[in-house]
């Protein structure tokens, strides 16, 4: 008996060495590795040691509490010698708001990694490092990642919020999940022999199985995910962790659970989603987002259901300038719209901060399955002959397999072994494990972080950078005079999203004339300077509104009587804050 625990724990050991990778050996430090895959302890680990190793530049926030009590932190980016955080343009990116999207946190590590590791050593980060202010939530869902970790799980399981849900309607909560019969650390697929099942073995590879045709005799049944009846309902894995999606349950566009699958009872029910939304609204300057996820290999933008109605044409512009530069930097991805090239979502993340908060938007789906290839450089690759987007054929099927194989030492697929179920009786177990399918082996991992960060990266690079130029100062008549003011835009998005000042969301920009002894007798937007043409504003015209364009300009025209020290000042909510005087 002493022996066979020793033996266990052992296995154990080397199991968690193997989920956790070398990390487990020593204290995180800076720079940080991307090598392996972080659990949650150690991405609040990681997050602390870059707080500590950059405390001039970097702030560490609790954003809130999870359902189970864990912390969600945000690390904020801002060199304060350049200014105060949210008086500069606001990048926001995060990750892993489904629970086994765990490289979704390691994309947000790196970022924040190249930020602070390479500032004052790379003349562009550091750049941008002074410009924008950044605020990073590796985690979004704590204890899914948590969860992901520590228990078997399927590379697409433990997505949901553990909101408590009767998902059997037994009055019992959360009593059947799946359950690791074998004890390695994953849930895998049951099958069992049956001549009368709708598979057979494929012929050219024996872990596969492919479906019969008519008239063919079978030879498995295939059973679903490991798993046994846990309340004696006749039924097996129905009703495991209560299943709140944290994408489909923000405050923008929600709908009821009768629509939209993993809603929630209402919006912002999600414990740690609301602290999130409080979060963001607390940092109106954020003008950027990127939200990942897993798996696709998409950047997409919203729309998340065509009753919105598309975009305003302007807006799309930034949007395709800025997606289409996302293609180039991460090869294979596809910049595309959410309801029309994949699927309609209620209560969507992006379409709350598109809408609400007044942002440009993309979610991330990182990662494509197609890149786990073992074939000669002129070969083509296996086509989809049967199925929908989520199934593969036999001959890719085959080919991730020597993937498997050759290239990865057998470590993402477990071969099919004899199991005594207490139920089924005589069964195999077997199958893509956990760490497969829908994450890179770790040897791909710095690849898939680096280029996808440099992505938030380019945005970030083209949030707005407003100048200010009084490019005329004319006497045009006794103690009156004529001054042009310029705000010049070089970057591609706007100092607003042109949707924020359609709908309103928060004031526009604000451009003052002010001064002592002086009056601002008219202005307004200068539209033709060469045919002195001026929309004028009849009420206060010492205060302008306006949006400043990407890649653009606007030009205001204001007579001013008087003499002494004239001061025109600039302020946005997202682009920050100008000012320049001239003597009259």
């Amino acid at each position: 008996m002493k022996k066979l625990a020793i033996l266990v724990n052992i296995t154990l050991m080397l199991l968690s060495s193997l989920v956790d990778g070398p990390a487990q050996q020593g204290e995180i430090t800076v720079p940080l590795r991307f090598d392996f895959y972080y659990t949650y302890d150690q991405v609040v680990e990681a997050l602390k040691a870059l707080n500590k190793a950059y405390p001039d530049l970097t702030t560490l926030d609790l954003v809130g509490k999870s359902e189970e009590n864990r912390n969600i932190y945000a690390l904020t980016v801002n060199n304060p010698e350049t200014g105060d955080a949210l008086s500069k343009p606001g990048v926001y990116v995060d990750g892993n708001i489904h629970g086994n999207e765990i490289q979704a946190g390691e994309v947000c590590l790196y970022f924040l990694n190249q930020l602070l590791t390479k500032y004052g050593k790379n003349e562009k980060i550091t750049r941008l490092v002074d410009k924008n202010a950044y605020y990073v939530i590796p985690v979004v869902n704590v204890d899914g990642r948590y969860h992901f970790f520590t228990d078997a799980n399927t590379s697409s399981s433990n997505r949901g919020l553990r909101r408590p849900k009767d998902d059997d309607r037994d009055g019992l909560f959360d009593e059947d999940f799946t359950d690791d019969l074998d004890g390695d650390g994953n849930i895998c697929q049951m099958r069992k022999k049956d001549p009368f099942g709708r598979y057979k073995t494929d012929p050219e590879d024996p872990r596969l199985m492919v479906r019969i045709e008519p008239g063919d005799k079978g030879e498995w049944t295939i059973l679903g995910q490991e798993g046994i009846d846990n309340d004696g309902d006749g039924r097996v894995n129905e009703d495991s962790e209560g299943y709140v999606d944290g994408n489909r349950n923000w405050g923008y566009n929600w709908a009821p659970p009768y629509v939209q699958r993993g809603a929630g009872y209402y919006p912002l029910s999600g414990t740690g989603i609301k602290a999130i939304a409080k979060y963001l609204l607390d940092h109106p300057n954020i003008i950027m987002v990127y939200a990942f996820h897993n798996s696709g290999g998409m950047y997409l933008r919203g729309p998340s259901t065509k009753d919105q109605g598309e975009l305003l044409s302007s807006d799309i512009q930034v949007y395709d300038y800025l997606g289409e530069n996302n293609e180039k930097i991460v090869p294979g991805y596809r910049y595309l719209i959410s309801w029309k090239d994949l699927y309609p979502t209620y209560g969507d993340f992006t379409d709350f901060t598109d809408n609400v908060l007044g942002s440009y938007s993309f979610v991330g789906e990182l990662y494509q399955s197609s890149a786990e290839t073992y074939r000669k450089p002129d070969e083509p690759e296996s086509e989809e002959t049967e199925g929908d987007r989520f199934r593969e054929n036999r001959a890719r099927s085959r080919e991730r397999l020597e993937f498997n194989d050759y290239v990865v030492q057998g470590e993402l697929y477990k071969p099919w072994k004899p199991f005594k179920h207490p139920t089924y009786g005589d069964i195999e177990i077997g199958g893509w494990v956990k760490m497969s399918s829908r994450l890179p082996h770790p040897f791909m991992l710095q690849d898939l972080v680096h280029r996808n960060a440099s992505a938030v990266m380019f945005s970030s690079e083209q949030t707005p950078e407003i100048t200010m130029e009084i490019f005329e100062k004319t006497k045009v008549g006794k103690d009156l005079y004529r001054v042009r003011v310029r705000l010049h835009n070089s970057k591609a998005i706007p100092s607003m999203t042109y949707r924020s000042v359609q709908k309103k969301l928060y004031p526009q920009d604000i451009v003052k004339v002010s001064g002592n002894g002086i009056k601002v007798v008219s202005g307004g937007k200068l539209t033709d300077a060469y045919r002195n043409q001026v929309t004028y504003k009849e009420h206060k015209p010492e205060i302008q509104f306006c949006q400043v364009p990407g890649f653009g300009k606007i030009e205001f025209q204001f007579l001013i009587s008087g003499k002494g020290k004239v001061t025109i000042d600039y302020s946005s909510t997202k682009a920050g804050s100008l000012n320049k005087s001239i003597d009259l």
